[in-house]
């Protein structure tokens, strides 16, 4: 159960970039957890995909450090839930604008696009206290350097946001 859950269901197996694939497959359950949430309520999307993230959170937390016990490494490849989490939380922005302005979450798709490519980068480059996470070599740090990743790619798509709005208004 445990590497069903570190792999996201065993895409960190894909290779290569297996962290572009956890992050690929991250995007659909962004959409079916937004869909599910606004059944119930118009601002239930997001608050479901939250609450989703922070139980994907939890449980990368609890399987990460077998996963790693038994590969031998601090951050072992396949491991993707990390890259799920802050995915997650990079479209956090966009499932909460589709609320607001009470439309579907695909035809923010520019957002979509900005939070997977800002998110990728990000996790990659790994800047100040994202490089720091990811230097912690435990199962927080495994997960915490994709949150920071993740929450710096989801405000700079909506300041992407900001700043196309107010273009097209121009």
């Amino acid at each position: 159960m445990k590497r069903i859950l570190a792999t996201f269901l065993y895409v960190g197996y894909l290779r290569p970039a297996s962290g572009t694939w956890g992050s690929l497959a991250a995007l659909p359950f962004v959409w079916a957890l937004h869909v599910l949430g606004s059944i119930a309520h118009p601002f239930g999307g997001p608050v479901l995909l939250g609450l989703a993230t922070l139980a994907a959170f939890v449980a990368g937390l609890w399987a990460t450090p077998a996963v790693v016990a038994e590969s031998g490494r601090e951050d072992p490849s396949e491991v993707v839930i990390d890259e799920v989490v802050g995915m997650w939380l990079a479209m956090l922005p966009v499932s909460f604008g589709a609320a607001m302005m009470n439309i579907e979450i695909g035809a923010l798709y520019p957002g979509w696009i900005a939070a997977f490519f800002l998110f990728r980068a990000f996790d990659v480059w790994k800047p100040g206290p994202i490089g720091w996470a990811d230097r912690r070599g435990d199962a927080m740090g495994v997960m915490l350097d994709d949150v920071l990743a993740g929450i710096v790619a989801g405000v700079l798509t909506v300041a992407l946001a900001a700043l196309s709005h107010l273009w097209l208004m121009a």
